[in-house]
């Protein structure tokens, strides 16, 4: 009794939960419309394993891995479907465009020139447009241009080689036109969203780091999985706070991102080696060479702070430089061998990079050029001209080792050796304070500033090398000219000591009578006087006898004790 009265019962509610079942199961247009690609390429590989192996299906699954950034694999699918009968001419298109994307630029060119014997498309107008700017052909970059139209695609398009080509504010006047004629046409705002991304990106190009939050900040709102926003987040906190602030908003970026989509795997493993200021650099950055453009020259930057200047100059020789950021860095490294070599031929190469940067339309209002125009003019060594630049740009790097330390030495060398000790006793660096030159700057500017027993104690704290006998010959020939005759007396007698120089000898003998004679005339304290005798006696000179002599008399008649 009890069982068949539960068959009814249980009968048509199973039949009704079948067709809810039914009716939930999402569609292709489901996935896409979220942008869940990798759920679009499971339904369509499932499909495909059913037999539904037709031009359509495999078309939709490179969409899929196209968007994805799985490049390789969508090269497989579109490669496939070109040898597919009936194949459709525009994937000869798509398949450029892959290619575009995996640096196979010349493939990319063939493949858009196949299958259209027709006008050239509008993509593949805009594709060609792309790879002109690649190939560094100005003609051609021009022919295409004269094709684009007043359409979004297009005009989208135009901004991105204006970015590329470090023009910032062109792309972000492009951007927000689209933005506003979309939404003043009775466009949906929300489809446009993603040009916020970009506007952001450029600010941050330009440097406004907080505007560039306040306009990703409305993107976010809407997608808050984005990669590249997400991405863009964590780099303005990098450059705003710090690489800890910016690791915190990476590791949102790992929990929301799919594992299949791999360049955002890439560009997590790369920006963290960025932010943990070059930590696994050699183990992450090699293989994203040709996957990452900032790979190569965050390379570049590791081996420089590794002081491997010679590594750094091979893996950036043969790179031709077409943005800013890449001149600039062409030019540190050139600057860097060239100083550490002595070839003057590399330092003349850095100092036209720099002027190059400093001096174009696009970067001369920049920090960046700024800093470019003051290192032409440092390696120049006009030094009242790096003062204009540096001056200029110094409310930015307050508390930047690296900054000060090029801006003290251009202090001190026009003679403005007050603000330039100040200067240099703002490094924190110890690498920096270890340094040879900053060491004899620092000194130089004691003994301008009055204070040689300071610049003594700095010579004092280092170790016997070839860079401390040079402090020693800076110290004592400094305080010489400076009339510091105690200090200068003292570095003359350490340097005959090490090297019996005829010189040293002639600047002991000098520095010791000038003060004996600023003991006489009562400018320094008579119980000098012994210390001097002292000295003088540490020579095997036959001079010597006859000075002390004197100095004894002196000492003699004006009561002086000198035992």
């Amino acid at each position: 009794m009890l069982l068949s009265r539960a068959k009814p019962a249980t009968g048509p509610a199973t039949v009704e939960e079948k067709e809810k079942k039914k009716k939930k199961l999402p569609k292709l247009e489901d996935f896409v419309g979220a942008r869940d690609y990798t759920g679009a390429v499971t339904l369509l590989e499932f499909e495909r394993a059913n037999k539904k192996n037709d031009i359509q299906t495999a078309m939709w699954i490179a969409y899929c891995y196209f968007h994805l950034g799985d490049y390789k694999r969508c090269l497989k699918e579109y490669t496939e479907i070109t040898e597919m009968k009936g194949a459709p001419p525009e994937v000869w298109v798509y398949l450029g465009c892959t290619m575009f994307f995996l640096g196979m630029y010349k493939e990319a060119e063939e493949a858009c020139g196949k299958g259209t014997s027709g006008p050239t498309s509008k993509l593949q107008n805009r594709l060609m447009f792309h790879l002109s700017h690649k190939f560094n052909d100005e003609k051609k970059l021009m022919s295409f241009h004269k094709n684009l139209q007043d359409i979004v695609e297009d005009q989208l398009s135009l901004a991105s080689i204006h970015y590329l080509r470090s023009h910032y504010q062109e792309a972000i006047d492009i951007y927000k036109r689209v933005l506003l004629e979309n939404s003043s046409n009775g466009g949906s705002k929300k489809e446009f969203l993603a040009l916020n991304v970009y506007v952001a990106l450029c600010y941050y190009k330009l440097d406004y780091y907080d505007v560039s939050q306040e306009v990703l900040a409305v993107y976010l709102q809407h997608f808050p999985d984005s990669t590249v926003a997400i991405n863009l987040k964590a780099c303005n906190h990098f450059r705003l706070y710090n690489g800890k602030a910016a690791e915190a908003e990476l590791k949102n970026l790992s929990d929301v991102c799919s594992p299949s989509f791999k360049f955002a795997s890439d560009l997590i493993k790369h920006n963290l080696v960025v932010f943990r200021a070059g930590e696994s650099a050699l183990q992450v950055l090699p293989p994203l060479i040709d996957v990452i453009p900032e790979a190569r020259l965050n390379l570049v930057i590791y081996y420089l702070r590794q002081d491997d200047i010679q590594e750094a100059y091979n893996h950036f020789k043969d790179v031709s430089p077409t943005t800013p950021q890449e001149y600039i860095l062409k030019g540190v490294v050139n600057a860097a061998l060239g100083q550490e070599q002595g070839l003057n031929d590399h330092i003349k190469i850095a100092q036209q990079y720099f002027q190059l940067v400093g001096g174009s339309a696009s970067e001369c209002d920049t920090i960046p050029g700024r800093q470019c125009m003051a290192s032409c003019f440092f390696l120049l060594k006009q030094f009242e001209d790096v003062l204009i630049y540096l001056n200029s740009i110094k409310s930015y790097f307050y508390n930047e080792d690296q900054f000060n330390y090029n801006f003290g030495q251009a202090k001190a060398a026009t003679g403005n050796y007050k603000e330039a000790e100040e200067i240099f006793l703002m490094i924190q660096s110890e690498k920096m304070k270890a340094d040879y030159v900053y060491l004899g700057w620092l000194a130089r500017c004691y003994i301008m500033n009055r204070k040689p027993r300071l610049a003594w104690e700095l010579y004092l704290k280092q170790e016997t090398s070839s860079e401390s006998f040079s402090l020693l010959q800076l110290i004592a020939n400094d305080c010489y000219k400076m009339g510091q005759f105690y200090y200068s007396a003292k570095a003359f007698d350490v340097l005959e000591r090490l090297d019996p120089n005829p010189e040293y000898w002639e600047g002991k003998r000098g520095a010791c009578i000038g003060l004996f004679q600023q003991i006489i005339a009562g400018h320094e304290p008579r119980e000098t006087l012994r210390e001097i005798l002292a000295i003088l006696r540490n020579t095997g000179n036959a001079q010597v006898e006859y000075i002390i002599r004197i100095m004894k008399k002196w000492a003699k008649d004006n009561r002086v004790s000198v035992t």
